[in-house]
């Protein structure tokens, strides 16, 4: 069987300190880069993990596989909104954060162990602009977008 992957690099001037906790602990500043959405763990290797939509859904869950703060973390990811996703089964979502002067390399690696993958085409779309939101709350304060998919101009 094959492998689907999807790999996100981007470079934030912060720490691995403040990051790690930008992607984990402050839960409100997590709802303004991820369009309201929060996820909710102990972040610990075996606890559970889900993503929780504005509306109170859950849209993904898991469970950590790996936590070595502030500079790996491993979910085990599964969709649980649409059912063509969730049938594809769990994925695993790999970040790595690494000091590079004044700012953080932050790799996002998700993949999944079938080719083609509905969901990592689906996440390819999304990865981008949660980082970019995140990317440029830190640096400036406040998000790039303010919805996922803007509407389109008439």
């Amino acid at each position: 069987m094959g492998k689907s992957t999807f790999v996100y690099v981007t470079y934030i001037r912060t720490t691995p300190e403040k990051l790690w906790s930008a992607l984990t602990d402050d839960v409100e500043f997590m709802k303004q880069y991820w369009f309201g959405t929060r996820c909710e763990s102990q972040w610990i290797p075996g606890s559970s993990w889900k993503m929780v939509s504005p509306d109170g859904s859950v849209t993904d869950s898991g469970e950590i596989v790996e936590a070595e703060p502030p500079r790996r973390m491993v979910i085990r990811w599964q969709n649980q909104m649409k059912p063509e996703l969730k049938a594809e089964g769990a994925s695993l979502c790999t970040m790595e954060l690494e000091a590079a002067g004044t700012a953080v390399k932050l790799s996002i690696t998700h993949t999944i162990d079938r080719e083609p993958s509905k969901l990592i085409a689906a996440v390819s779309g999304g990865w981008p602009k949660v980082l970019s939101n995140l990317k440029s709350l830190l640096e400036s304060g406040s998000v790039a977008l303010q919805a996922p998919y803007p509407a389109a101009k008439a």
